[in-house]
This record gives C-alpha cells, structure tokens and sequence, in this order.
C-alpha cells in the first residue's frame, strides 16, 4: 500500500474546466455544470484504493449533509485502466452503486484533468468556493487504514463549514495520503 501525499496546488487557483463522462448516468459534465451555489467539492478516488475504501463511508456523508447546504460535489477517477482494469469505467459504476454515491463519478481517461489539478492521491480533496477558487486542499481527517482513528471528517468537514458560513480556516491544511494516481 503506496502512501502519496498530496501535491497541495496553492489555494485561491482557479478550478480547471473540463468536460468528462459520469459513470453512473453516461452524460458528459463540466465543472460548470455540476458546481453548487456555496462551493464545489472535487474528489479524486478509484476503486481499488484501500485509502479511498477506508474513508468512502465519511465521503458518502459529507456528501448527503453538505448537498442540500449548496454545495457540489464530484468525483473523478483518473487512472490507467490498462494496467488496473479494475479502476474501469464498468467497475466505476459498480463500484459508486455499490457505496450509494448520489453524486457525479467521472473518468478522466487521458489524465488530463488530473495533471490540471495536480491530482497525486486517491484520495485527494479539493475545496472551491462560490467564486471557483481553490479555499481548502488536503486530507478528510487523521484516519488511515490500519491506525486506529476512527473516521471522523474533521478536516475537510472544518473547511467545508468554514466556507458555507463565511468563517476563516482556523486549523493548518495537511495533505492527504493514499495511493498513487496510475499514470500512463
């Protein structure tokens, strides 16, 4: 089990556009067209992580508590799935129908959007606010396969509350840790 830390893109970048494949319904969406009114979450997973297996309950979560609060949130998976078919399109719908994903999980097969992002993990969480700058990037809390803390959200769920009612960030952004996105 690979540990990457995340690449950390400095905050207030703009979002990269894009326009990719949902999985779960076949149709193509930018960033535009899936970002929420407060913010929009990008996350990068796949389907065979056991970092992304670990926290996808706390995804699922945050993503039913935060939605109806104006938030958008997506999911991108960006790997080679020649050398990891597990991580194909097919298995991508299975696996978001599997973990109840109600949000969009797209497939970024030429990688493109991941080098845009500076994508290094899976997973790894990007944070935008209503204006499509980048405000919070890093891990969703101190959990990790194996270390005994519980998943809790802590970080990403601060950030997340810090933008939807206009507070300041008060805790440092760690990086996220996970596998390493399979470059071509």
């Amino acid at each position: 089990m690979a540990r990457t830390l995340s690449n950390m893109l400095p905050l207030g970048t703009l979002a990269p556009d894009f326009k990719l494949k949902d999985t779960n319904s076949n149709y193509n969406y930018s960033f535009e067209d899936i970002k929420g009114a407060k913010g929009t979450l990008v996350i990068f997973i796949c389907n065979h992580c056991p970092f992304v297996h670990h926290v996808m309950p706390e995804i699922i979560m945050i993503a039913n508590d935060y939605r109806v609060q104006g938030l958008g949130i997506i999911a991108i998976s960006s790997n080679d799935v020649v050398k990891y078919p597990q991580d194909s399109p097919e298995m991508m719908t299975e696996f978001a129908f599997e973990n109840k994903m109600d949000f969009p999980y797209l497939f970024d097969e030429n990688q493109e959007v991941a080098k845009a992002f500076d994508a290094a993990c899976t997973p790894d969480f990007y944070l935008f606010d209503s204006q499509d700058k980048l405000f919070y990037r890093g891990q969703l809390d101190d959990s990790r396969p194996g270390n005994g803390i519980p998943l809790s959200g802590s970080d990403l769920r601060s950030a997340i509350d810090a933008l939807i009612y206009n507070r300041s960030l008060k805790n440092p952004q760690k990086p996220s840790i996970g596998c390493n996105i399979k470059w071509k």
